[in-house]
C-alpha cells in the first residue's frame, strides 16, 4: 500500500465549533469569544499509509494533532508480533514524540488511516490563545487520558486466552464508543476488516476469521454493510462470553 501524501488546508478553522465536546468546557459567557479565539490549521490525509510527520512547521512544540473525523490505526511491532491502537474523532495525537530516541528494544511503528481524516493542527499559536481559558486546557488533557485508559482496556482485552473472547470484547469496548442502539442490537459502524481486527486482538488473521465464523453462529457478532452488529449483553466474565474458538 502505497503512502498518501497529506493534502494541508491553510486556511484557519475554529476548532471549538468542529468539535462541540471541547466548547461545552468553556463557561458560557466565554464560549463564544473562546470559539473566535481558538483557531487552527486543518489538514486531510487520504486512506492508506501515513509518515505521521504534519506537513508545516512548529506542531512539535504544540499540543499536536486534533482528530475532527476519521478513523486511524496505530501499530506497534516487536520480534514479529504487533499491537495496534485504533484512533478517531476527538483523540490527540503526537505522531513524531520520541522519534529522535533510540529504544532499548528493536521495534517498528507505523501508521495507517482506515477512513480519511481530517485533523486540526494545535500548534504554538493555538497554545498561545488557550492560555486564557485554562478549562478548554484540561479538557484536552482529558482527552489524552482517556486515550491511555483505553490502551490500558485493550491490553487487558488480549490477555483473554481465546480470541473468540477477544473480539467479543473488543467490539463491545468499540461501542462505548462509537456504538448506535437500534431495534435489532448495538450498531458499531467501523469497517474494520480481518486483518486489522487480528492487530487490535494480537491473534493471526485466520484464527480471527475462524473466531467471527463462531460468534456469527452464536448470534453475538454479525457483519453488515456499515460495520459491525451486536446483540444480547456486553459480556461479563469470559465464561459467559462466546463458545470457544481457536486461541493463539
Amino acid at each position: 500500500m502505497a503512502t498518501a501524501p497529506p493534502t494541508t488546508h491553510n486556511g484557519l478553522r475554529r476548532v471549538l465549533e468542529l468539535d462541540p465536546g471541547l466548547a461545552e468546557a468553556i463557561p458560557p459567557e466565554l464560549r463564544e469569544r473562546a470559539t473566535a479565539d481558538c483557531v487552527a490549521r486543518e489538514m486531510t490525509i487520504p486512506t492508506g499509509r501515513w509518515r505521521g510527520a504534519p506537513p508545516v512547521d512548529g506542531v512539535g512544540l504544540g499540543i499536536g494533532l486534533l482528530v475532527l473525523d476519521g478513523l486511524l490505526v496505530r501499530r506497534v511491532g516487536i520480534d514479529g508480533r504487533y499491537g495496534a491502537e485504533l484512533l478517531g474523532e476527538g483523540d490527540i495525537l503526537r505522531p513524531t514524540e520520541g522519534s529522535d530516541e533510540v529504544p532499548t528494544l528493536p521495534m517498528t511503528t507505523g501508521w495507517r488511516v482506515l477512513e480519511t481524516a481530517r485533523l486540526a493542527i494545535l500548534d504554538d499559536a493555538f497554545m498561545e490563545n488557550l492560555a486564557e481559558y485554562p478549562q478548554l486546557g484540561g479538557r484536552l488533557v482529558g482527552r489524552a487520558v482517556t486515550r491511555s485508559r483505553n490502551i490500558a482496556v485493550n491490553m487487558a482485552i488480549v490477555h483473554q486466552a481465546r480470541v473468540d473472547v477477544r473480539l467479543h470484547m473488543l467490539f463491545w469496548h468499540l461501542a462505548a464508543r462509537w456504538g448506535r442502539v437500534g431495534s435489532g442490537g448495538v450498531t458499531v459502524p467501523l469497517r474494520l476488516t480481518h486483518a486489522v481486527l487480528a492487530e487490535l486482538v494480537a491473534a493471526r488473521r485466520p484464527t480471527v476469521t475462524s473466531a467471527l465464523t463462531t460468534l456469527s453462529k452464536s448470534g453475538l457478532v454479525r457483519p453488515t454493510d456499515n460495520g459491525w452488529l451486536l446483540s444480547g449483553e456486553a459480556p461479563g466474565e469470559p465464561a459467559q462470553a462466546a463458545s470457544a474458538a481457536p486461541s493463539v
